[in-house]
């Protein structure tokens, strides 16, 4: 496996940062390289961020942002409007945006592929607030097959390992989404 890079695009607050370490985690837990890290400036809380992971097989040596990546993960799709997310995604990329409308509908000068699912209504159903930043995970790991949703599974246990409830919680909507991305 090659180095693959990962943009998370999120909002302030909206704990872009944390998907990107739990996807780290997952992947450490996977047996595999990794790094997880934000761009912060002087975003606030509502305002667009990013944070990027690494996963590969091999130690990775690079230590820059990710200017070219081969998944983007979007969790605000109101963040399309503002912000050009497909910006140097690699043409054989994913684009996993969090939306209930269909990909055909959004309009990105992109060749990568872009993938919708509806994370806001599993969280909203399965956790009782719009969290996505986590449950969209699994999405990723069925869409991606870059890492495993017992990886996924371990990396909420340890990330939550203070708050039990809310890690079961992540879990349960996590892996409905791996099995919804998977046409289970």
């Amino acid at each position: 496996m090659a180095l693959k890079e990962i943009r998370i695009h999120g909002r302030g607050g909206q704990g872009a940062v944390t998907s990107s370490q739990v996807l780290a985690v997952a992947a450490f837990k996977d047996g595999k390289y990794c790094q997880a890290f934000p761009n912060f400036g002087v975003e606030r809380r509502g305002a667009p961020v990013q944070a990027f992971a690494r996963i590969s097989e091999e130690p990775i040596n690079v230590r820059q942002h990710v200017y070219e990546p081969d998944y983007v993960i979007v969790l605000d799709p109101t963040l399309l409007e503002a912000v050009n997310v497909a910006a140097g995604a690699k043409d054989s990329g994913i684009i996993i945006i969090n939306s209930d409308r269909k990909a055909e509908e959004f309009n990105l000068d992109t060749k990568a592929k872009i993938k919708t699912i509806d994370v806001t209504k599993t969280a909203l159903e399965i956790i009782g607030k719009p969290f996505v930043n986590v449950a969209i995970l699994g999405a990723f790991a069925a869409i991606s097959g870059e890492i495993t949703m017992d990886a996924i599974n371990a990396a909420i246990d340890q990330e939550f390992a203070h708050k039990a409830k809310v890690g079961e919680l992540n879990k349960k909507a996590a892996e409905k989404l791996f099995k919804e991305a998977k046409g289970e």
